[in-house]
């Protein structure tokens, strides 16, 4: 699971996937209609980056306004429209760092090394507790929506916290900081941190 994989890339503004988490995306970008004809005929992943800078903030080079930590999208479903456009839905996958950008295909691409979360060494239940404490603060925030998130809300502590993280009015940083939490038990208890003051009223 160390050694390099060739994936490619599809940088996205403020935007953080994460494992579990279903996203649809529009494509209409030449270059990105050029990776999707590829993911299709390869029927491998790619990975979404977060795009650091836009091109209007910064003159650096595209691989270098592009984050070098991101999630594996899964294609489940893709419709392509009279106009060469497609609408596609991706599921999050492994975590992975970039090792190395490529430049040679019409979309960025990178050798990555997947990055798996740790062992915290706290075990299951501190991590189902955890998990039940972001749950609560989520209702807590949004109390309007409380149905809807406890049957949205996963019972395994890791999608839990992939769920609470678009949940949460969080920004594209803040989301990257989360992803590159150590383990389980980090990512769970950086989102209680980053909960709004008005719902963390203790139980």
């Amino acid at each position: 699971m160390t050694d390099r994989m060739p994936v490619p890339l599809f940088p996205l503004p403020n935007l953080v996937l994460f494992p579990g988490v279903a996203l649809p995306l529009y494509v209409f970008e030449e270059r990105y209609r050029a990776l999707l004809r590829d993911v299709q005929a390869s029927g491998e992943p790619f990975g979404i980056v977060r795009v650091l800078e836009s091109s209007q903030e910064s003159a650096k080079p595209f691989q270098e306004r592009v984050s070098r930590v991101g999630t594996l999208a899964h294609l489940r479903q893709a419709q392509l429209h009279d106009d060469g456009t497609s609408t596609i839905l991706v599921v999050g996958g492994e975590r992975f760092e970039v090792q190395e950008f490529h430049l040679d295909q019409p979309y960025l691409s990178a050798d990555v090394r997947l990055w798996p979360l740790d062992d915290s060494g706290v075990g299951a239940e501190a991590e189902h507790a955890s998990a039940r404490q972001v749950l609560a603060a989520l209702l807590r925030l949004r109390p309007a929506d409380s149905e809807e998130i406890r049957q949205g809300a996963p019972d395994d502590p890791l999608l839990m916290a992939s769920f609470a993280a678009n949940v949460l009015p969080l920004d594209g940083e803040q989301r990257e900081e989360i992803l590159r939490a150590p383990t389980v038990i980090d990512r769970l208890e950086l989102l209680l941190g980053m909960v709004p003051s008005s719902a963390k009223t203790l139980n």
